[in-house]
């Protein structure tokens, strides 16, 4: 049975398991999850991830949720299948690979998200964006960066010479960011903003871009 993801391509954990499967050249089929309907929280779908949240995958008779479990879960199965996101013939490699994962989503993602937030989630629930919740999060997403930057002038990727899932997962919510007056906080960081304008262009994650339109008209 072919793999099943449920979600929406403009959500950014969705688009994080999107590139994934793309960057594996795999065969799945996207079911689409109404989140301005509700849908996500309604039985069907909650049978999927108690917690109401897309995406979650079905795999035959597995079903997992958590877009960082699922990459992780995607690319260990298909290891040997189109891209290896995890260096697994390199345990050393594999390594750094896992503790730059956990840097995205323990250090970058709790900066980065709250931007997002405002940027695009705000604004459809009536809201302005709240300035201030902004600047004290560009704050603590330029101290990361500025650790990013130090990586990046010896490796091409924050893993090593080498593309991987550490990569990948910061591709959703970096693009979303890239449309907002705060990108500057990559631009004006040379190695990150090289490091961006490579991983960005690969073509799995082109192929997702194209469906990741929140907040547009």
């Amino acid at each position: 049975m072919a793999l099943k993801l449920y979600g929406a391509p403009m959500s950014t954990c969705t688009s994080r398991v999107l590139t994934c499967l793309h960057e594996k050249d795999l065969d799945f089929e996207l079911v689409l999850v109404d989140l301005f309907a509700g849908e996500h929280k309604q039985p069907p779908f909650l049978a999927k991830n108690p917690f109401g949240q897309i995406p979650a995958l079905e795999d035959d008779d597995l079903t997992v949720f958590e877009s960082r479990a699922i990459t992780s879960y995607v690319a260990e199965k298909f290891k040997e299948t189109g891209y290896d996101l995890t260096r697994h013939q390199n345990i050393k490699e594999a390594a750094l690979v896992k503790v730059w994962t956990e840097v995205e989503s323990q250090q970058f993602h709790p900066a980065i998200a709250p931007i997002i937030f405002q940027f695009f989630a705000a604004p459809l629930q009536g809201n302005s964006p709240d300035q201030t919740i902004i600047d004290a999060n560009l704050e603590k997403l330029g101290k990361v960066l500025d650790i990013y930057e130090a990586k990046l002038t010896s490796t091409k990727y924050l893993a090593g010479d080498f593309y991987s899932l550490a990569d990948l997962h910061h591709l959703p919510y970096a693009y979303y960011l890239m449309k907002t007056p705060a990108a500057s906080v990559v631009n004006e960081r040379p190695h990150v903003k090289a490091w961006w304008e490579d991983i960005s262009t690969r073509p799995a994650f082109k192929k997702v871009a194209e469906g990741m339109n929140f907040g547009e008209k």
